[in-house]
C-alpha cells in the first residue's frame, strides 16, 4: 500500500504559479500518468493525513527540444490541483532546512 502512495505521487510542483494557489488551500502535485482522481485523493489523503475537497487534473505534453542538433522530445506527465477543506493545510516542504 505504501508503495502504491510513492507510485502515484511523483513529487510536489514548486513554482511561483503553484506558490501563489496555496493562498486558496490548493497545492499542485506531479503524478503518474496512468493514476485517476480517486487514487490521487486517497493517496494524498493517506499521505499528509488531510482531507481532500476536490482534484482538477490535466496531462501536460512534452516539449520538442534540439539537443546538439539532434531532436528530441521531453516527456508527458500529468498534474493535480488539489483543493483541501477549509482548515486543513499541507506542508510538503517539512524537514527541508
Amino acid at each position: 500500500m505504501v508503495n502504491n502512495i510513492f507510485n502515484t505521487i511523483l513529487s510536489p510542483v514548486i513554482t511561483e504559479k503553484a506558490t501563489k494557489i496555496s493562498e486558496y488551500n490548493q497545492y499542485v502535485f506531479k503524478v503518474s500518468i496512468n493514476s485517476n482522481k480517486t487514487s490521487i485523493k486517497e493517496a494524498i489523503e493517506k499521505l499528509f493525513k488531510v482531507k481532500v475537497k476536490s482534484i482538477n487534473t490535466t496531462k501536460v505534453k512534452g516539449k520538442t527540444k534540439t539537443f546538439k542538433g539532434t531532436k528530441g522530445k521531453r516527456s508527458d506527465y500529468k498534474k493535480a490541483i488539489v483543493t483541501l477543506n477549509k482548515g486543513q493545510n499541507l506542508d510538503y516542504s517539512g524537514g527541508v532546512s
